[in-house]
């Protein structure tokens, strides 16, 4: 029932030894889950600068606006029951099968 003392000081190596390695496995986990994150940040960040790129570029007159202006003027924008009726039927193509799923091919 008594351990030696070379045997305890081997358990404690052993779990030292471990502890060591469980150590490095969740470090590896956090760097993979911070690696996924912010390739879902970069993402966001690649279609949030696109989609600002292409309404400077069809309407160049909003580049002099402050941001609080340009928010408003967006809030505005998608308040107009022509626009909303728009993006409605945009995100009910988008969420339709493609025609030639539809007829079986």
């Amino acid at each position: 029932m008594n351990k030696s003392l070379e045997e305890l000081q081997k358990e404690y190596e052993e779990s030292a030894a471990r502890l060591e390695q469980e150590k490095r496995k969740l470090r590896r986990l956090e760097n993979r889950k911070a690696y996924l994150e912010s390739g879902s940040r970069k993402q966001r960040n690649h279609r949030l600068i696109t989609r600002g790129a292409a309404v400077e570029s069809v309407m160049p007159e909003v580049k002099i606006l402050t941001e609080q202006e340009f928010y408003s003027l967006m809030e505005r924008i998608s308040e107009w029951p022509p626009v909303q009726n728009m993006v409605r039927l945009f995100i009910e193509r988008h969420s339709q099968p493609p025609a030639s799923e539809k007829d079986g091919d």
